[in-house]
């Protein structure tokens, strides 16, 4: 597949994600666009069949869903039951494994690192050799369980893992560096000895891929792409906006979204 083919993917995957918000009158829509471009670069271009994928910022879930959706994971039937009542596709992935792809229920931040290192440690007693691969949020590296899952990693050498940080530099409560400023950033996930490579604009495919190209394959490190994103991409009046990490779309600011997607995307 071609990235002029994947952009048509990303076109039709950013109409259903803003329909399916505006629908629901759900917040989460920046959080959604900014790691969308991630995700379908991971599930078309990178991923094999048998590789696991963990998405630590799972308020970010529609955006998982609508690439489960176009990848054939997921029924259109199943899409159009998101946010309601008895949906099996909540605000956050579901924690009952009755979507196979989705292996662990995650939202409350820190835990999807620790989860999969647990999964690429587990390649060293079974007989399945997979990768794994798990997006992380700035909120996420906020928190003590993630970096305490970085040191285990580095130290088990799992080079099966490659965690990949949506960095769009906002969260809940402001900018990340008011919040809890993490830099140096890079020298941070390399002294938790990490083979680190940085995505200049992660949401662009060619920058994913120049990134994860760039990662050593033989390295015995566990990766880190550090891809450099935007909050609300895709929609100008959401980009690098705090509050669009919460607030559902009138339907005037819906009708102005969809128009920027058909005119730009």
């Amino acid at each position: 597949m071609s990235f002029n083919d994947l952009r048509e993917i990303r076109k039709k995957s950013l109409l259903n994600l803003l329909g399916l918000y505006k629908r629901a009158n759900a917040g989460h829509i920046g959080s959604s666009l900014s790691c969308l471009d991630i995700l379908l670069y991971l599930y078309f271009y990178k991923m094999n069949q048998e590789d696991k994928f963990i998405l630590s910022k799972g308020h970010a879930a529609l955006a998982l869903y609508v690439v489960l959706y176009e990848s054939g994971k997921i029924s259109l039937q199943e899409l159009e039951t998101y946010y309601n009542d008895g949906t099996l596709l909540a605000a956050h992935p579901p924690t009952n494994r009755r979507i196979k792809e989705i292996i662990f229920g995650t939202g409350s931040l820190g835990h999807g690192l620790s989860l999969s290192t647990g999964l690429a440690l587990s390649n060293r007693y079974n007989e399945k050799k997979f990768n794994v691969y798990c997006v992380l949020s700035d909120g996420d590296c906020n928190e003590g369980s993630t970096w305490e899952a970085a040191l285990f990693a580095g130290q088990h050498h799992l080079n099966n893992l490659t965690v990949i940080i949506d960095q769009n530099h906002l969260q809940g409560f402001g900018e990340s560096k008011n919040v809890i400023n993490l830099e140096p950033f890079v020298k941070k996930w390399e002294a938790f000895n990490f083979d680190v490579v940085v995505a200049e604009n992660g949401n662009q495919f060619e920058s994913l891929d120049t990134a994860f190209s760039s990662a050593d394959i033989h390295s015995l490190k566990p990766k880190c792409i550090i891809a450099k994103t935007v909050k609300g991409h895709g929609v100008s009046y959401m980009e690098n906006k705090m509050e669009w990490h919460y607030l559902p779309m009138s339907d005037e600011q819906y009708k102005i979204a969809i128009d920027e997607i058909n005119r730009n995307a």
